[in-house]
């Protein structure tokens, strides 16, 4: 985004510093998706994904002024693709939030770029990592300790829908990225996916959707989830190998466990936590190490 305005700090500026840039873009995002949680009990799962992408896309909008006119047929369908993605994604991954931790959901959810990147990688380390990615989330979810009829297993499975949709959008942004300049094409994939969830969201939500406290607390997740990590991760892919990002990334679960604990007060018990160590280090061995020919912004989680 040209016209984003860049804090200066004393001395350096933080557009400066790429990693602590990523790192406010990973906090950001997990406490967008803590806040969302808190949006579910008074809109519902398509309610609050309406709001997200209808105040996301008219920030966007602001700064971004995509081209229409001129685009052929191949075009419009792969950002219509990436429209079903990122919208599929949503849905699923705010109805996981209506039923697991946010710290669970978001690890069960990593699985999905990070078991494509293993594919791609097609390294028999990769691939152990992800097995080892597997155990920790058989730890997350409480498999080995809860009885199954316990289990919320429409919750683990919205959340692992919500990590193929993940895979799939990674692959549909590239494609899209190919096609359209700068941010054009994420700016045209949220308006088609908020102008397709705008009448069903009021349908299911009516009038409460236009509540003042729940178009705050909305414009809220449109920033946190998606305004702001743009712009962050924008101005830190000009200067960050793809490798250290996918570090960054990894650090995604960790971060939505300190939100779950500080904006819903979600406790995650011992063997949770080891879960997550086994996944964050995964990841850690999956996704940081740069790849060659790899353009850096495809490394970009935008989008959830």
């Amino acid at each position: 985004m040209a016209r984003t305005r860049v804090v200066t700090l004393p001395g350096r500026s933080l557009a400066g510093r790429p990693v602590a840039l990523v790192l406010l873009a990973v906090v950001s995002v997990q406490f967008g998706g803590a806040l969302a949680a808190t949006l579910l009990p008074i809109v519902g799962v398509v309610g609050s994904v309406t709001l997200r992408l209808v105040l996301a896309t008219a920030v966007l909008w602001l700064f971004v002024r995509p081209r229409l006119r001129g685009r052929s047929a191949a075009d419009w369908s792969v950002v219509g693709l990436f429209a079903v993605a990122l919208t599929t994604m949503n849905l699923a991954f705010y109805g996981s939030l209506a039923r697991l931790p946010i710290g669970v959901a978001v690890t069960i959810e990593f699985l999905g770029p990070l078991a494509l990147a293993a594919v791609l990688s097609r390294r028999v380390r990769d691939g152990a990592a992800v097995l080892a990615a597997l155990l920790g989330v058989t730890l997350i979810s409480g498999a080995l300790t809860t009885p199954w009829a316990e289990l919320d297993l429409v919750g683990i499975l919205l959340a692992a829908s919500a990590g193929a949709c993940w895979a799939a959008y990674i692959v549909l942004s590239r494609r899209t990225g190919a096609r359209f300049a700068g941010l054009d094409g994420i700016a045209i994939c949220m308006a088609l996916g908020a102008v397709v969830m705008l009448p069903v969201g009021l349908l299911t939500a009516g009038t409460d959707l236009w509540s003042a406290d729940v178009l705050l607390r909305g414009l809220g997740i449109a920033l946190l989830s998606s305004a702001v990590p743009y712009s962050l991760e924008l101005l830190a892919l000009r200067r960050l190998r793809s490798g250290t990002f996918g570090v960054l990334l990894s650090l995604e679960p960790a971060a939505a466990a300190l939100a779950g604990l500080l904006v819903l007060g979600q406790v995650l018990s011992a063997p949770q936590l080891v879960g997550m160590v086994l996944v964050v280090t995964a990841s850690i061995v999956v996704l940081g190490r740069p790849r060659a020919g790899e353009p850096l912004p495809d490394a970009s989680p935008s989008g959830r």
